[in-house]
């Protein structure tokens, strides 16, 4: 038990705060995509919208260079981790171990896949909870996740202290 407890102690410190012009620029970024998102479900009515997303864009804007906010963990990140999502309630229905079961499995399955990213760990519980169809898969997960990507990609080369992506597989 104590050798477990040591492990809490540390003498590492948080990482050292971005500059306001990175935090501004990064909030500008989120600001659009979700602007973009909001509007096109606004006006198309069709989703393109849901809650995961703005933590993607965290992660899109705000720490470009991280893996966890890499194109194909974006895309691949929110697809595998809805399918799943949505098998778990297909088969299983909204019980509280479907939900445990989905994000568990999402878990894994990402890191298998080399598609980590967190804020796709929350969307088997959206589609769990939420009692989502199969096309929940296209709209908005895919065309979301898409066209965030697409934003980042933009958006974050505008800027001469940005190169995004790091890596596209």
């Amino acid at each position: 038990m104590k050798n477990y407890i040591i492990k809490f102690k540390t003498a590492d410190t948080s990482p050292k705060p971005v500059t306001v012009k990175f935090s501004v620029y990064s909030a500008l970024g989120g600001f659009i995509a979700i602007t973009i998102l909001a509007f096109l479900t606004k006006n198309l009515q069709m989703p393109f919208i849901m809650a995961p997303f703005g933590a993607t864009c965290v992660l899109a804007f705000g720490v470009p260079d991280s893996p966890l906010a890499q194109p194909r963990n974006i895309i691949g990140g929110h697809l595998i981790s809805t399918f799943i999502g949505l098998c778990c309630f297909f088969l299983f229905g909204n019980q509280w171990y479907t939900l445990a079961l989905g994000v568990g499995l999402a878990i894994g399955t990402m890191q298998l896949t080399k598609t980590t990213h967190p804020p796709a760990g929350a969307d088997p519980l959206v589609v769990i909870l939420g009692a989502c169809h199969w096309d929940f898969l296209l709209n908005p997960v895919l065309s979301g996740s898409v066209i965030i990507t697409i934003i980042a990609l933009l958006f974050n080369n505008i800027s001469p202290y940005r190169k995004y992506p790091k890596y596209w597989l």
